[in-house]
């Protein structure tokens, strides 16, 4: 099995792989299938415990930064309507 450490290693290469194909425009049946890829692991490390949330959403954000750059505009919670 590998260590917590491959794993997100490996994420970070297939959410590379992901925001490139996606920057290049690359064709619709091709990224829907690498989003499950992605969709997929994550999940597994979600049940597994390897990760929590927090964790892969920022390594999906800095990730994401790599390719798209810095977000334009920072968004806050939305308190819950009773």
């Amino acid at each position: 099995m590998k260590s917590k450490s491959e794993m997100l290693r490996e994420l970070e290469k297939m959410l590379n792989d992901v925001f490139a194909a996606r920057a290049a425009g690359t064709a619709h049946p091709r990224m829907a299938r690498a989003h499950g890829y992605v969709d997929g692991y994550m999940k597994a490390m979600l049940e597994t415990g390897v990760a929590d949330k927090k964790e892969l959403l920022r390594l999906v954000a800095r990730q994401r930064e790599r390719i798209d750059g810095p977000a334009t505009i920072e968004l806050q919670p939305v308190e819950a309507v009773a």
